[in-house]
């Protein structure tokens, strides 16, 4: 997948000036979804200054609507920038993954573990 223009107006949740949020198809966890740039941006740091600050607001949104259907006891807000980061997509998405007690043996460290054995200390 080259970028997210051509998701299907059927699986938007929410849409707003700047962003639109779906389920994400490969759910790391149950309620897991993704805020998407309508313009195509590579990630975060190529967002205007009015679209980082809408980001706040829709974050809190899609925890809200996450928060309708699921009752987690944490979240990870994630977003790859970069190919050395592990993005795929070159069209800004952040990842909004709701976490569950037990979803993991030992969660502390959380996105430290991104490096393999730097996560804990």
């Amino acid at each position: 997948m080259k970028d997210f223009t051509e998701i299907q107006a059927e699986r938007i949740i929410y849409k707003n000036e700047s962003f639109f949020i779906i389920k994400d198809a490969f759910p790391v966890s149950p309620g897991h979804l993704l805020i998407i740039s309508n313009i195509v941006r590579k990630d975060y740091f190529e967002l205007s200054e009015k679209e980082k600050n809408e980001l706040n607001t829709t974050i809190e949104l899609a925890k809200s609507i996450i928060e309708k259907e699921h009752k987690p006891d944490g979240y990870n807000i994630g977003m790859n920038c970069g190919e050395s980061s592990g993005q795929t997509v070159f069209h800004f998405h952040c990842h909004l993954i709701p976490r569950y007690k037990g979803d993991m043996e030992n969660p502390r460290g959380g996105i430290r573990h991104c490096i393999n054995g730097k996560g804990y200390y």
